[in-house]
């Protein structure tokens, strides 16, 4: 049985002195604001309401933990991007996730996930260099709204930006890709328990 059927929700953190202490492994979820993050998680724990999911962007306001049992744990963080969100409160959710970030002692990877319509904004490339040499898996989600002949297009061209890290198409709909980043995800888990050492490190 896949570990991600375990999940549950754990907490969520409003400020920095709300995270949670250093745990089990953990992933980390980021991308902008109505990009499918809480969608991707149910998709991959296989539940329909384990991540509340809104139309409305700019409507996680928190950092939020599932706990897969007592073996990992996943971290949705709040969408970036959207400009309708008042400036304080943008400024706010970047210290939160920056606080998280810097005191991330067993995240071992960061899934960034972006529209398939629209990857790679100046949002997600400065997140990309401000992660350094973290372990990072791509999900290009919403592929459900593309043909397969762009589905591949645009595959081709965010891996070749890329290069580094792996670029996986995503639809939570459909379930394209989900088996595949559960299997992924899974082993990044199983290795962040055997070594003392996470493998995402300068954060």
């Amino acid at each position: 049985m896949s570990v991600f059927a375990h999940a549950a929700f754990l907490r969520a953190a409003g400020r920095g002195s709300d995270l949670p202490p250093p745990g089990p492994p953990e992933i980390a979820f980021a991308g902008r604001s109505n990009v499918g993050k809480s969608r991707a998680i149910n998709a991959l724990a296989g539940r329909r309401a384990l991540a509340r999911t809104s139309k409305t962007p700019g409507r996680t306001q928190t950092i939020n933990f599932y706990a897969l049992g007592d073996a990992a744990r996943l971290v949705d963080l709040p969408g970036y991007g959207y400009a309708r969100v008042p400036r304080a409160l943008r400024m706010q959710w970047r210290e939160l996730v920056g606080a998280y970030l810097g005191a991330a002692k067993t995240l071992v990877g960061v899934v960034l996930l972006m529209d398939s319509r629209h990857p790679l904004t100046s949002l997600d490339e400065q997140l990309i260099d401000w992660l350094g040499e973290a372990r990072l898996l791509v999900l290009l989600t919403k592929a459900d709204k593309l043909s397969r002949s762009a589905q591949q297009q645009v595959l081709a061209q965010v891996s070749q930006r890329l290069r580094r890290h792996q670029v996986t198409l995503f639809s939570s709909v459909t379930r394209q890709g989900v088996d595949e980043c559960r299997d992924l995800l899974g082993e990044w888990l199983r290795s962040g328990r055997e070594n003392k050492k996470p493998p995402v490190k300068g954060i």
